[in-house]
């Protein structure tokens, strides 16, 4: 696992309401002062695609006015232990949702299969049983053309809508923990 250099945290001194780029929490939900931390996982198995999603991802995060760790995971399926992980992280330095990010290609073995369930499936687990805020940005494909399509910021932005749910579950969560 490789940490990555994050983004520098700005001082705030007022709470600030909540909202997405596309949707819009009523009823007035406050945030604390305390910056959202969201930790970025990446699955490195395909670079240039993961790059990719994490562009997506960034440009959200970046504009929700969150601060973000990066990480890097060899594959899909450590992706729900490395947040398990990072769990562990209390206080200031907790974090407040997760968005995993990766790439899976079809191939020749039913390997695809196991991939993308059990990672899918851990990540799911690791919301429900924890109540965690997880942005799941695993692209499962057929081809690296579809990956292509799918990563691309300017194209359907996988990495993007994970952060997006990522954001949208934090502010949910503090909704009904409040």
């Amino acid at each position: 696992m490789v940490s990555r250099a994050r983004k520098p945290a700005a001082k705030k001194s007022a709470k600030k309401t909540f909202s997405t780029r596309k949707s819009q929490v009523k009823g007035g939900l406050v945030i604390d002062t305390r910056r959202p931390r969201v930790l970025i996982v990446e699955a490195r198995f395909y670079e240039d695609i993961a790059d990719a999603l994490f562009e997506g991802a960034k440009a959200v995060i970046e504009a929700s006015d969150f601060d973000y760790d990066r990480i890097d995971v060899p594959g899909a399926l450590e992706l729900p232990a490395a947040i398990r992980f990072a769990m562990n992280r209390k206080g200031e330095r907790a974090y407040d949702g997760y968005v995993a990010l990766g790439c899976v290609i079809r191939g020749e073995t039913s390997h695809y299969d196991v991939v993308v369930n059990e990672s899918a499936r851990g990540l799911q687990q690791l919301a429900l049983e924890h109540q965690l805020a997880i942005g799941n940005g695993i692209i499962t494909v057929e081809n690296e053309e579809q990956a292509w399509d799918r990563a691309r910021k300017d194209r359907q932005d996988k990495g993007g809508n994970a952060a997006l749910a990522c954001v949208a579950m934090i502010g949910l969560k503090q909704l009904f923990s409040a």
